[in-house]
């Protein structure tokens, strides 16, 4: 029998108010997963429609995703949001930066579509920003649950991060209704985003306090730095991941500066997607070398590589990340051109989000929730096979709805028969997702180290972060070579490499003494 819920030992002492109280923690977790969500639904939904409908083509919001690798790279500051803590004030603080992005973009709203650096970089900032509100998130949940509570809060996490992530389809109904027919207002929309983002940095101010946590030695920073000295294979492998991260934005940049050489080639597929990717995988490469080389011992209690070498250093480590970096694999691939499929079939901006939220948003935390009850009553190895199955079946919905349903110009009328083959699949997708993330956000959980709980959380979600960045590239070339039929059918595929790392995951967490 799971023990009762543990309230948090910073409250102990004093008389805890109803906002406070260890039944309304879950409620504090459902309204940080909607923050958390948000973002990333605007990233995700409302940018690439509005980019398609600006003539935008699939390889081009393809390559949006690499923006993603913000999410991929937050292990590098998130040492410094643990060790300054005010969790609460961080999420605050990032709301109100997203906030302020969405003043610009909603000020001119049409920037996106006419070939601008400046939109670009506003929508970087937003990931680095977003990527930060995760990070604190993430800390401060973990430290306020305990493990017997994983399994609940995880169906609310997975809902309400739904919940975030489709309001984004409500933004896009807003977008329609008040703008005129093949004209959406994005103003509206990226204004009622903007007005989220401010209350929910405002609300987060009043969730309760972290717990404390004994002293660190302060005494570790300085060996590990001395230990980057003798080692500098760190410093190395984190240039490259930064390297692989600002690659992206460089042709922008060579173009505003008209620098000929990188111009000649930064419009090129490879220099877009396949040297950032190299870039990546060259300085993860060499962190695996360093996390076992003959210094890494001295930096194991350190604030900034700690985490790593911990991480690293547990027997079969190298297989679960690989597991993570794979589990959502097919999902992740379809994901990002799911949007423009609907641009292209002839949907609204409005019908578009009235299927996220009619349909969408009751069958996501549907998902979330039945996939939470399930990892608890079976355990988590058996609902990540069981629940991932599930989850690849989505794949084959929307490649079926995609060969169905035919190209259709924008303003004309979709029959009712394919709207309903796109609502299908796109019901489908949702409540089968839910149940998937369920189950990995629970693993996720359960080999997480409390004591280090901000830094190895943002380490583990950043490889799963990355391949859905590198997904999301690869799925626009993948469209504009294949068609969206085609490549729905291939993404399906997708999902199965994962399953031949199980046994791995199965030891890791008998190890982490988890179900």
């Amino acid at each position: 029998m799971q023990s009762p819920p543990t309230p948090p030992s910073s409250a102990a002492s004093s008389p805890l108010s109803p906002l406070h109280s260890p039944k309304a923690l879950m409620a504090w977790v459902a309204l940080l997963y909607f923050s958390e969500g948000l973002p990333l639904g605007l990233f995700y939904d409302l940018f690439p429609v509005n980019l398609r409908q600006a003539g935008v083509g699939p390889a081009e919001i393809g390559l949006l995703s690499l923006l993603g690798l913000a999410w991929t790279v937050k292990f590098l500051w998130a040492p410094l949001i643990d060790a300054w803590r005010g969790h609460r004030w961080w999420i605050a603080g990032a709301n109100a930066g997203m906030a302020l992005v969405l003043v610009a973009l909603a000020l001119h709203p049409q920037a996106l579509g006419q070939g601008a650096t400046w939109p670009w970089a506003l929508l970087a900032a937003f990931t680095m920003l977003s990527a930060t509100n995760d990070i604190a998130t993430d800390g401060y949940t973990i430290e306020l649950l305990s493990k017997g509570q994983y399994g609940v809060a995880n169906g609310l996490r997975i809902g309400f991060y739904r919940v975030g992530m489709l309001a984004a389809g409500g933004m896009l109904v807003v977008a329609g209704a008040m703008g005129e027919p093949g004209q959406p207002n994005w103003t509206a929309a990226y204004g009622l985003g903007a007005v989220l983002m401010l209350i929910n940095g405002l609300s987060i101010l009043f969730a309760p306090a972290q717990p404390p946590r004994a002293a660190r030695d302060e005494g570790a920073s300085a060996r590990e730095w001395a230990a980057v000295r003798e080692q500098p294979l760190w410093l190395l492998a984190l240039g490259l991941v930064m390297a692989g991260l600002l690659w992206p934005v460089l042709g922008p940049i060579a173009k505003a500066a008209q620098w000929s050489a990188i111009q000649a080639v930064s419009g090129t597929w490879w220099f877009k997607g396949a040297v950032p990717v190299g870039l990546m995988f060259a300085g993860a490469s060499l962190m695996v070398t360093a996390a076992r080389g003959p210094q890494a011992h001295a930096m194991a209690d350190g604030p900034i590589f700690g985490a790593w070498v911990e991480l690293l250093a547990r027997p079969g480590m190298l297989a679960v990340l690989l597991f993570i970096l794979l589990f959502k694999l097919g999902d992740a691939a379809m994901g990002f051109m799911v949007k423009p499929f609907w641009v292209d079939a002839g949907f609204t901006p409005a019908q578009i989000g009235l299927v996220s939220v009619n349909v969408g948003l009751g069958l996501s935390i549907a998902g979330g929730l039945a996939g939470g009850w399930y990892v608890d009553r079976v355990g988590i190895f058996k609902g990540l096979w069981v629940l991932g199955l599930a989850q690849a079946a989505s794949n084959l919905g929307y490649a079926l709805a995609a060969w169905y349903v035919p190209h259709t110009e924008p303003g004309l009328q979709v029959s009712a028969h394919y709207q309903l083959a796109v609502y299908g699949a796109s019901g489908l997708e949702s409540f089968t997702s839910g149940l998937g993330s369920g189950a990995f956000m629970a693993f996720l959980m359960g080999i997480t180290s409390k004591e280090r709980a901000t830094t190895e959380y943002a380490i583990l979600s950043s490889i799963f972060a990355f391949s859905r960045a590198v997904a999301g590239w690869a799925g626009g070339l993948g469209v504009e070579q294949m068609g969206y039929a085609t490549f729905f059918f291939l993404t399906f595929w997708l999902s199965f490499p994962a399953y031949l790392l199980l046994p791995a995951v199965r030891r890791m967490l008998h190890r982490a003494d988890v179900r």
